[in-house]
């Protein structure tokens, strides 16, 4: 009995460390509710093809960058040094007035409402170098497909 209690500690951590990570189409009509279509011209695809290079999908994906001493937190690897506050990245500016740590929850509501914010700059989606690497000027439609949205 004490093994099963163990070993259910065991499988929670795992869990709580891994996070939610999104089913392809799960996530596309997440983000489609959330008004994440269109938004500044950006297409549903554009955002499901920039969170899949990310993140892979999952809320809890954290990258040390050593150079800018910043990290990127969560679903769209959001940067520490310009857009959230993770009290610990120096000279960070948290123009998104928000805590890193919320952006590592289940809920992405915040943190879609901060990839919104950081689209309104003048860099737009081009902010992500994942995004210019593998989706700007590519057929997205994959993507999207089969998901009703």
């Amino acid at each position: 009995m004490k093994a099963l209690f163990v070993l259910g500690l065991v499988l929670l951590s795992v869990i709580a460390v891994q996070g939610k990570v999104f089913e392809r189409c799960e996530l596309a009509r997440t983000l489609k509710r959330l008004g994440m279509d269109g938004y500044r011209g950006v297409s549903l695809a554009n955002w499901m093809c920039l969170a899949r290079w990310e993140s892979s999908y999952n809320t809890r994906a954290t990258n040390y960058n050593p150079g800018s001493q910043s990290t990127d937190y969560g679903i769209f690897q959001i940067n520490s040094r310009y857009w959230c506050n993770d009290g610990k990245t120096p000279r960070a500016v948290n123009a998104c007035g928000i805590s890193c740590s919320v952006l590592l929850q289940d809920d992405i509501t915040q943190a879609v409402e901060c990839a919104k914010r950081v689209v309104r700059d003048p860099q737009g989606i081009r902010a992500w170098v994942a995004w210019r690497n593998h989706c700007q000027n590519q057929d997205l439609t994959s993507y999207v497909q089969g998901c009703g949205v």
